[in-house]
């Protein structure tokens, strides 16, 4: 009889601790998304490196956990980056050294610090 209960326990400890994980990886694809967004690159793929049981969270136990995530900022070339997470707190992001992406709509310069000061002086070629 006790060790039924023994069994039942582990089982659903085991099972609580799967269902951290899960929601840790899936949280981990959230905040990758939204690190893309905000470095305006491209998410390509997202996996779990490590996970160690770790005292903290919101209930004692939790887990320490390691993700990997590709991106990449023209399509070809792609970059590793890694979130670090405690429980469901991400602790911090790991950024590779990349160019940044180009794009169409880039600010234009306006004013007399980024070229010209009106339209018609630089269709001129004369800048004040």
């Amino acid at each position: 009889m006790m060790s039924d209960f023994l069994i039942m326990a582990a089982l659903i400890v085991t099972a609580a601790f799967f269902w951290q994980l899960r929601n840790m990886a899936e949280l981990s694809r959230i905040f990758a998304e939204q690190a893309c967004g905000k470095q305006k690159v491209q998410l390509l793929a997202i996996a779990m490196e490590s996970a160690r049981p770790s005292l903290g969270g919101h209930t004692g136990l939790c887990w320490r956990a390691k993700f990997m995530f590709e991106f990449s900022t023209d399509g070809i070339n792609q970059y590793q980056a890694h979130i670090y997470m405690h429980g469901k707190r991400v602790t911090k992001i790991d950024w590779p050294i990349f160019p940044e992406p180009e794009w169409f709509d880039a600010p234009m310069s306006k004013g007399k610090f980024g070229g010209c000061g009106t339209k018609t002086s630089c269709d001129s070629g004369k800048c004040h």
